[in-house]
């Protein structure tokens, strides 16, 4: 596949997101590397719904650390258990947060950031990483995103 995505803005965000997967999955099909799939996948999901925030943190011993991602500079480690992601990896489970300000431990990385999604990345039933998602806004994220997400990190697993 070209490294350009087709995407329709006129569909609702369900069908865009129908729309993107199989793309991202064309994109990564064959390429044996992690950072080049993590990349580019940061990048489709960023260039498709202009999220605020959008990458990947890899478990590195007791701790996430910063993998490839697409926008401001962010934290590059973080312990299991703390924040969104490092509770999204101790949890091993999807974390929806409408207004980050009221999770408890959340770690600012930015104060821009008003809402999370962090989905985690399991592979022969071990969390190998997070994928992370941050909004500027206030309760962006809803069903259709943990869906389709979910979705994304069972085929980011086959990276690993």
């Amino acid at each position: 596949m070209a490294e350009n995505l087709t995407l329709d803005t006129t569909l609702t965000k369900a069908e865009q997101y129908q729309q993107l997967l199989p793309q991202i999955e064309a994109l990564t099909t064959g390429e044996p590397d992690l950072t080049a799939n993590l990349a580019n996948t940061a990048a489709a999901l960023r260039q498709a719904f202009g999220f605020f925030w959008v990458g990947f943190y890899l478990v590195k011993g007791d701790e996430l650390v910063l993998g490839p991602f697409q926008g401001p500079i962010a934290c590059t480690r973080i312990r299991h258990g703390k924040g969104v992601c490092g509770a999204s990896w101790a949890q091993a489970q999807t974390l929806l947060v409408p207004d980050v300000e009221e999770f408890p431990g959340h770690i600012a990385c930015s104060s821009d950031s008003k809402s999370e999604i962090v989905v985690p990345i399991i592979k022969a039933g071990q969390v190998v990483g997070v994928l992370d998602v941050d909004s500027d806004q206030l309760n962006d994220f809803d069903h259709d995103d943990q869906t389709a997400l979910e979705q994304l990190t069972q085929l980011a697993a086959r990276w690993f």
